[in-house]
């Protein structure tokens, strides 16, 4: 088809905004699906992203359209995540366009991570369609919200399209919308293969299979193929598009948006971001700057019985074919035995794995508290990256402690500035900055809508802080975050001793003036979930060798004296010592079983 007919476009949002619905009408309007065959969510084919209405994964379809102007155009439809974790995909996707088309909800109205995905936008020069969704909610207030965006983002009300992508009102405007406003795409047919890849999953019979914008040239079926960032060699085994099943064709030329089969047998070999080019007489020069998605939280996931350890090792090698921004690798533990490391981009990344290896592998497991990567500077001069606070060196041979900070920016009613700001404090954040969104953008008693930035550690946001921010703005707050970088820190490891064994899964690393509070927490929360033994078991917490907390978990008894019907003293002291005696033999020679729920409830702890 002429590229002049060509259209290529993502949707961006923040989370529940209605992306995935509104990419619903348009396959309904343009025919790619009948009616009786369209289901929810049709680009979401995971239960995990149906179940909680989220997008995990980019999804690509091609769509045929007759406009007004009575011509047929072809859209190419990337559908992008919506969650912070993913915007180095939602980045490489906007990449693959030159159209954005960004949905707002109108009764929500802007939100963190629509500030943000309206900035990669711009970085990118795209055409950007404002949409206002949801204005059939008994909730909507349009009005409020195209003054928000006019105030705000700066596109002017009438330029705003108001429609509810559920009962499809106003959808058939995006359609015109996009035809009229986003350029075709610009590339060089004759030019040497150049092709983005976007995103791409495992299929047990084709290997990896990419998802590829072509700028220039084409891809032929058969053809070698190389890509340019890891050097990795392949072959198109078959070259097709989305519609939104797959659908083979002989080629894909400039422009087009489709997938390539490659035969890879990880997605590690084939990562998000990476420029495709031909083996022979291939391109020069990468399209963006490539690199690698980098880990941001780190965990440790332990079986709960140590002979699935084997499972889950072939649960983890076989989830990391379709997800290469998870990183792992084996460690062990003296308490919980044999497991795994584990790098995700953040903590919803994080919760997503854990619940694809129980569901989908049937495992049970351990999650240990969620920590980050840490620069360690020894006095021997020696550089450590330690991700695990077991590896933390001693205090006396650490010459300088580094920590990540990400910059949050939180979008609140004006009437929860000072609980918020009070939550970001105590969570070590530094104030930047308040701006107020739209002058007339009022929320009733709720106030005026704010944006506050803050400077955080990374540390600090993980467990219980997003929870908090819910909680302390009854639901309305929203919050967007970016990595800016490591900071020198004074920190200390907090370990966690049960009947004097060191249980390295309970192991923190926190700021010393609150060890002793994290420490008392942590101990009373232990003693309530461990079961009591035969003997006395002593829960304590320690920084290096100083005990900060301890609490002591009492021993269960038999009563000995009951069979004592008098008699003299010394036969109930006898007894007793007796008894002591047997209590401290097993003491030596007993082992504590600590359950799962004591780990989940540790982790949990604010």
């Amino acid at each position: 088809m002429d590229q002049s007919l060509t259209r290529n476009f993502c949707i961006i949002a923040h989370i529940d905004h209605g992306k995935s619905t509104l990419a619903d009408r348009l396959i309904e309007l343009t025919g790619a699906m009948r009616q009786g065959e369209i289901r929810e969510q049709v680009l979401d084919s995971m239960d995990l992203e149906r179940e909680r209405g989220i997008t995990i994964k980019a999804k690509a379809v091609r769509l045929n359209y007759t406009a007004s102007d009575g011509k047929t155009y072809r859209l190419n439809l990337i559908d992008t995540p919506g969650h912070v974790d993913f915007s180095y995909e939602v980045s490489r996707t906007l990449a693959a366009c030159e159209g954005a088309v960004l949905v707002i909800d109108a009764a929500q109205g802007i939100q963190a991570q629509t500030i943000a995905n309206v900035y990669l936008a711009m970085e990118q020069n795209l055409e950007i369609i404002p949409v206002a969704n949801k204005i059939d909610l008994q909730a909507a207030d349009p009005e409020r919200v195209l003054e928000e965006i006019e105030e705000v983002l700066g596109y002017e009300a009438n330029d705003v399209l108001l429609i509810s992508a559920k009962s499809g009102v106003g959808v058939s405007g995006v359609l015109e919308r996009i035809i009229e406003h986003v350029p075709p795409p610009g590339g060089d047919d004759k030019a040497p293969l150049r092709a983005l890849v976007f995103d791409s999953h495992y299929d047990p019979y084709k290997g990896v299979v990419a998802y590829v914008r072509v700028v220039d040239g084409n891809i032929r079926h058969g053809a070698g193929l190389r890509l340019m960032g890891q050097g990795t060699v392949m072959e198109a085994l078959e070259v097709g598009y989305f519609a939104p099943e797959p659908c083979a064709v002989k080629e894909l030329s400039a422009g087009d948006v489709g997938y390539v089969a490659t035969g890879l047998k990880s997605v590690g070999q084939c990562r998000v971001g990476d420029t495709v080019t031909t083996v022979a007489d291939g391109a020069s020069q990468l399209l963006i700057g490539y690199r690698p998605a980098k880990p941001m939280v780190f965990a440790g996931l332990y079986p709960t019985e140590p002979e699935d350890y084997h499972d889950l090792r072939e649960a983890m090698d076989k989830l990391s074919l379709n997800d290469a921004s998870l990183s792992y690798e084996q460690e062990s533990s003296p308490l919980l035995g044999h497991g795994f490391r584990c790098g995700f981009l953040g903590l919803l990344h994080m919760d997503i794995v854990r619940e694809r290896l129980e569901r989908e592998f049937a495992m049970a497991l351990l999650v240990t508290s969620p920590g980050v990567n840490f620069a360690v500077t020894t006095t021997k001069g020696e550089k450590l990256e330690v991700v695990n606070p077991s590896q933390m060196p001693p205090p006396m041979e650490i010459e300088t402690l580094e920590e990540p900070w990400v910059r949050v920016s939180i979008i609140t009613p004006s009437k929860f500035i000072g609980s918020l700001m009070e939550l970001a404090l105590e969570y070590e954040g530094v104030y930047k900055h308040t701006e107020y969104l739209g002058q007339h953008g009022m929320l009733g008693e709720l106030g005026q809508r704010v944006q506050l930035d803050f400077e955080i550690p990374l540390r600090s946001m993980l467990t219980v802080f997003y929870d908090q921010l819910k909680s302390r703005s009854q639901g309305y707050a929203s919050l967007d975050y970016s990595l800016i970088g490591y900071r020198p820190a004074k920190l200390a490891k907090l370990d966690v001793l049960v009947n004097d064994v060191l249980v390295d899964a309970f192991s923190r690393i926190v700021t010393p003036a609150k060890a002793h509070d994290v420490g008392k927490a942590m101990v009373a929360k232990l003693k309530e979930v461990i079961p009591r033994q035969m003997f006395k078991v002593p829960i304590q917490a320690a920084v290096g060798s100083r005990i900060v907390a301890r609490a002591d978990i009492p021993a269960i008894r038999k009563d000995v004296l009951a069979k004592c019907y008098g008699g003299d003293i010394t036969r109930k002291r006898k007894l007793l010592e007796k008894q002591k005696e047997g209590k401290k033999k097993m003491k030596y020679i007993g082992k504590v079983e600590v359950p799962k729920e004591a780990f989940l409830s540790v982790l949990k702890l604010n």
